[in-house]
C-alpha cells in the first residue's frame, strides 16, 4: 500500500513537472529574450551591489529565475520609474519589475502580475522623541516619493485619522525618490517619511540607530510585474513560471534571502491591486 502511495505521489509531481516544463513562450520572447525594465534605487526590492555594482534584489532574483523557468534570457533595461508603464505600452520593454503597486489607474493600460504583498509605512528619526507613533504627524511634514501611490495613501490617512480627531492635516511632501525623502528627513526639512513597509528594515539595517518604524503598515497593496495588455501569452506564460516555482519552493526561498518570507503570495494573480 505504501509503495503504491509514493507511485502515486511521484506520478503526480511527474506529471505537474511535466506541466510546467510544457509553458508556452512566445516565439518572439523565444529569439529574443524577455526585455524587463527596472529601476534600482529602492533597496531590497532592486538596487546595486555597493562592491561589485552589479544589479541585485528581491525583483532580480525572481526575473532571473523565471527567465530560467521558461528557457529564456533576462535583459534587463534601467528605466525611470515614471517612463515604465509607457516603455510597455511602446513594447520598448516586454515587462516591469522593479516594485510597481497595482493600482486600478495601471491596469487601464496594462495587465499585473502580483506577486508581492506590502503597504506604505510611516518612519522618522530615532532622534525624534516627540515623534512615536503616525498621530503624532498630524499637522507637521510628511516626505514620500511623488512618484508612486504614497502621496494619495498619506492625505487618505490624515484624512481619516488626524482630520476626523479634529487634528491639522499631515502636509505631504514630494520627493524625487525615497532616497531624497530620506536626506531631507536627516537635514530636518522633514518631520517624517513614508515608504513601502518591505524596504524600512533593510534600510534601517543598513543606517543602524538613524531611523524608527511608526505603527505598523496603514494599508494593503499587492506589488505587479506590468506586462501589455495585448500580451495575454506572455502574461500566461510568466504566471505559470511564478506559479511553478511557488510549488517547488523556489520564490519562498528567494524572499526568505531577502528576510521578506511574509510578504508572498500563495498565488500568482491578474489585477489584483
Amino acid at each position: 500500500m505504501k509503495k503504491l502511495l509514493l507511485s502515486a505521489v511521484s506520478a503526480a509531481l511527474l506529471l505537474q513537472s511535466s506541466a510546467w516544463a510544457d509553458i508556452a513562450v512566445p516565439a518572439s520572447i523565444k529569439e529574443k529574450g524577455l526585455t524587463v525594465a527596472i529601476m534600482p534605487n529602492y533597496p531590497p526590492m532592486d538596487f546595486k551591489d555597493p562592491a561589485s555594482n552589479q544589479l541585485t534584489g528581491v525583483d532580480y532574483d525572481l526575473g532571473m529565475a523565471i527567465g530560467q523557468k521558461l528557457g529564456v534570457k533576462i535583459n534587463w533595461q534601467e528605466i525611470a520609474f515614471e517612463q515604465m508603464v509607457n516603455a510597455v505600452v511602446t513594447k520598448r520593454v516586454d515587462m516591469v519589475m522593479s516594485g510597481m503597486t497595482d493600482t486600478k489607474e495601471r491596469q487601464k493600460v496594462v495587465n499585473f502580475i502580483d506577486y508581492f504583498k506590502t503597504g506604505p509605512q510611516f518612519y522618522t528619526l530615532s532622534a525624534r522623541s516627540d515623534i512615536n507613533s503616525a498621530m503624532d504627524l498630524c499637522g507637521k511634514r510628511v516626505g514620500t516619493s511623488r512618484r508612486t501611490t504614497f502621496p494619495q495613501e498619506i492625505a487618505n490617512w490624515s484624512k481619516a485619522h488626524c482630520e476626523a480627531a479634529g487634528k491639522p492635516a499631515i502636509i505631504v511632501v514630494g520627493a524625487e525618490g525615497t532616497a531624497d525623502a530620506r536626506t531631507q528627513l536627516r537635514q530636518r526639512r522633514l518631520d517624517g517619511a513614508v515608504q513601502g513597509s518591505e524596504t524600512l528594515p533593510y534600510i534601517m539595517n543598513l543606517e543602524k540607530g538613524t531611523f524608527k518604524p511608526l505603527d505598523k503598515a496603514f494599508s494593503f497593496q499587492y506589488t505587479g510585474m506590468a506586462i501589455g495588455k495585448d500580451a495575454s501569452d506572455l502574461t500566461t506564460a510568466v504566471q505559470g513560471a511564478l506559479d511553478a516555482m511557488i510549488a517547488a519552493g523556489t520564490y519562498q526561498k528567494i524572499l526568505s534571502k531577502w528576510g521578506l518570507g511574509d510578504n508572498g503570495v500563495a498565488k500568482a494573480t491578474v489585477n489584483q491591486g
